[in-house]
């Protein structure tokens, strides 16, 4: 059997797959974000650490104890870009800031005047969420804890330090840290250098599919296993739901519906297209590279929206589904940009808007542009991959909102592209990280990374396409680059 573990920003999810590639067992336990200032994102790494404890003990629970000291391999998947920062004695110095902080504006654009070939070689423009302008961030502003730092690990990498004793990272996480030579699949000294840092504080890589080190003997005991348990190099969230769902050839492509919303197409090589924010970033297996569109804020906009309105998503989208044309028609616009945007706009400052607000709209009517708004996030990102080359005809759904068959339709019609859902789909990176793990104990690329069994497909509908074509230019006029607030610099 095999222990897939994702760190993700909401929750660690954990699944154990059989030898033969079932899925056998799931679990999770939530995480929280902590927002000290505006557009700041951070964890306490110790909180993933419980987590992954607490998860661990709920698939053990679920096995029995004897089943599961059966797990041969550990992989690990995670959220990107975020940064925990080491001292000499590994101790973390402040709490981690993640992927979707975007206090490092400024510090991109002095990257970009440092590092006049960043864009060839990392193959991405600067953005605040990735790692390199945090780094220049915390020198600038907590410049004493700045001198301490001897290493700079990504989430799921700290939880592997906390695994093995060991600092490994994965070329696909690595690519989304700005240090990285997407191509060549190594540190780049000249880009490590224009953000201050060395080679010495980074970590070796692996493909994430070899063995990164072993289970450390307490860390077995405590959670039930064997000695030499093999702990595999894992991958970023979105190669890790690539592994998941089989998108491991060149064409394949799936969308994720988490807490950010992405578009990922597997590439034979390196292709980058920074010009629209389009991500260009190696694949967690040896000798493939993908294009990726990312939206900062998706199936977190519903989550929010519920919050707010004190319903369930169940309950919500039971509502949403009794409007008729009319009423979709003429359901008020939603800019899902509540923690800025990536792709297409580059965007740390653009805000979420609900647009055209009438006294007639009722809950449903807003939960329903909030679907449709991330929907149209993701025809952006969708056309800028076009622009950039890259074609799909059918994405695999993946990530929490799999979960809605209404919300899958919805998205095909606005991408005019068939959805597919799988069996196990909502594990997303989970699963990837199993079948990592699978392949670090010796199993066969064709057997291990095969796609998962269909579970449902949801064609495009013309009438519908055309429609939301006239919603969605509607949609694209209302955005606006917005300046920071007053005093957002700095924090």
């Amino acid at each position: 059997m095999y222990l897939g573990i994702d760190l993700g920003t909401s929750e660690v999810k954990a699944v154990v797959i059989g030898g033969d590639g079932a899925l056998l067992a799931l679990a999770g336990s939530a995480l929280n974000v902590s927002r000290p200032h505006p557009r700041w994102s951070e964890q306490a790494p110790a909180d993933w650490w419980q987590a992954t404890c607490d998860t661990v003990a709920k698939l053990r629970t679920q096995l029995g104890e004897e089943r599961f000291a059966g797990v041969r391999a550990i992989g690990l998947s995670g959220q990107m870009h975020g940064a925990v920062l080491l001292d000499e004695h590994n101790d973390v110095l402040r709490p981690a800031i993640l992927w979707s902080d975007s206090r490092s504006a400024p510090e991109c654009a002095e990257l970009t005047r440092r590092a006049p070939r960043l864009h060839g070689i990392a193959g991405n423009l600067a953005m605040p969420g990735f790692t390199a302008p945090k780094l220049m961030w915390v020198a600038h502003h907590e410049p004493a804890l700045f001198a301490r730092i001897a290493t700079v690990l990504l989430p799921k990498d700290w939880l592997r330090l906390q695994m093995t004793g060991r600092k490994v990272s994965d070329p696909s996480d690595a690519a989304g840290t700005l240090w990285l030579d997407v191509e060549g699949r190594n540190w780049s000294d000249e880009l490590l250098a224009a953000s201050g840092m060395r080679r010495d504080q980074m970590p070796a890589l692996v493909d994430g599919s070899a063995a990164s080190g072993t289970l450390l003997p307490a860390v077995a005991r405590a959670w039930g296993l064997k000695d030499g348990v093999i702990v595999a190099g894992g991958a970023g969230d979105g190669a890790a739901s690539a592994v998941g769902i089989g998108a491991v050839n060149p064409g394949d492509g799936f969308l994720s519906l988490g807490t950010s919303g992405v578009l990922f197409v597997v590439n034979d090589r390196f292709r980058p297209n920074p010009a629209r924010a389009i991500h260009a970033f190696c694949h967690t297996l040896p000798q493939r590279w993908h294009q990726m569109s990312v939206m900062l804020s998706a199936a977190s906009c519903l989550r929010w929206f519920c919050r707010l309105c004190s319903v369930d998503e169940k309950s919500l989208l039971a509502e949403i589904e009794q409007l008729d044309a009319e009423q979709l028609a003429n359901a008020p616009l939603f800019l899902p940009y509540l923690s800025g945007e990536r792709t297409p706009h580059n965007d740390p400052y653009a805000l979420g808007v609900f647009h055209g607000l009438s006294p007639d709209h009722q809950r449903a009517a807003l939960g329903y542009a909030v679907l449709e708004g991330v929907a149209f996030g993701m025809v952006d990102g969708l056309d800028a991959l076009r622009v950039a080359g890259t074609g799909v005809s059918q994405l695999s759904l993946v990530g929490g909102g799999a979960r809605s068959a209404y919300w899958a339709q919805l998205i095909a019609d606005a991408l005019n592209v068939r959805i597919v859902t799988h069996v196990g789909s909502e594990a997303g990176g989970a699963l990837g990280a199993a079948r990592l793990a699978w392949l670090a104990d010796g199993g066969a690329e064709a057997e291990v990374c095969r796609k998962p069994e269909q579970l449902a497909s949801f064609e495009p509908d013309a009438r519908r396409h055309a429609a939301l074509l006239v919603r969605l230019q509607r949609y694209r006029d209302i955005y606006a680059p917005y300046p920071p607030l007053q005093g957002e610099e700095g924090g």
